[in-house]
């Protein structure tokens, strides 16, 4: 019935006279994806458990977590365990992550800006050649060369210090940050750089009042994925510091494991905290964190 309607319409359409609209094809609703809403329902709930458990289990004392398991609702919700981490170091690890991660993504931002543009400008084999170390780079493993890491830091004496974390991080970063720079850089209209030229602007006019405005969206994903490596970073701190001084978020869960005894809900309320910072700047760089890596540029 309905294409005996669809085809009816279509002739009428094409022996209407000039300057007639055709007529409207009948509306029809969109079938419904049961398999899809279906898969969405257990994602979400995939999703939401691990969350609800997170959350819950800060809110009930060690004892009452270790009665009634970590699904149980808190029958006395109570902040102790915040209280507890806020008490301890935790304060001196987050502001150690937060200098560390600020550093990192600066560094890597900086660079990677001033080298992605001498790439895409530079018309030599050189330069290709310094994008494919940088390429090379996404290939070696952070773990594979922690021991030369480690001996070039211990030469440099500074070992047990913020900045022995920092260099290796930010240098682990460029590869990546690279790589986006110069697809976002490449989109730029050949142009707009001949018409700066023209007008007389030095490279550094260029850089400054051309590239990098035009590519705002891959210098937030250069900056959200760098301070992203640097917040999570586990093995450089683990392997290049030792002292409670220079110790960040990752390495400070471990004040509550002890020989014997495990505060579950301390430990997990001191992971809420360390997700909170770094999930809210992720809230506000997220569009253009997807843009930068889909190298649409911004524009």
């Amino acid at each position: 019935m309905n294409r005996t309607i669809d085809k009816r319409a279509g002739t009428a359409a094409r022996h209407a006279p000039r300057g007639t609209r055709p007529a409207r094809k009948p509306f029809r609703l969109p079938r419904a994806n049961y398999a899809g809403g279906l898969g969405a329902a257990v994602w979400l709930v995939i999703v939401i458990v691990p969350l609800y458990i997170l959350v819950a289990s800060t809110l009930q004392t060690r004892q009452s977590y270790l009665d009634n398991g970590p699904l149980s609702l808190p029958s006395e919700p109570t902040f102790d365990a915040y209280r507890t981490v806020l008490e301890g170091d935790f304060p001196r690890y987050l502001l150690n992550t937060l200098i560390v991660t600020a550093a990192c993504a600066t560094i890597a931002i900086a660079l990677a800006v001033t080298v992605s543009y001498s790439i895409v400008r530079t018309r030599s084999r050189m330069s290709r050649r310094i994008f494919q170390l940088f390429l090379l780079g996404l290939a070696i493993p952070s773990q594979a060369v922690i021991i030369p890491v480690y001996l070039i830091i211990t030469e440099l004496q500074l070992y047990d210090t913020l900045l022995a974390i920092i260099l290796p991080t930010a240098a682990f970063s460029l590869p990546v940050s690279v790589l986006i720079l110069v697809g976002t850089m490449r989109d730029i209209d050949e142009e707009l750089y001949e018409s700066m030229a023209l007008d007389g602007a030095s490279q550094t006019r260029i850089l400054l009042q051309l590239v990098v405005p035009v590519s705002r969206a891959g210098i937030s994903t250069v900056g959200v994925f760098s301070a992203l490596g640097a917040w999570n970073g586990f093995l450089f701190p683990l392997i290049l510091t030792q002292s409670p001084e220079t110790r960040v978020l990752t390495l400070g869960l471990y004040d509550f494991v002890g020989e014997f005894r495990v505060d579950i809900p301390a430990l997990l309320a001191a992971v809420v905290l360390s997700i909170v910072p770094i999930f809210t700047a992720y809230l506000f760089a997220r569009r253009q964190l997807i843009n930068g890596l889909m190298g649409v540029g911004g524009r």
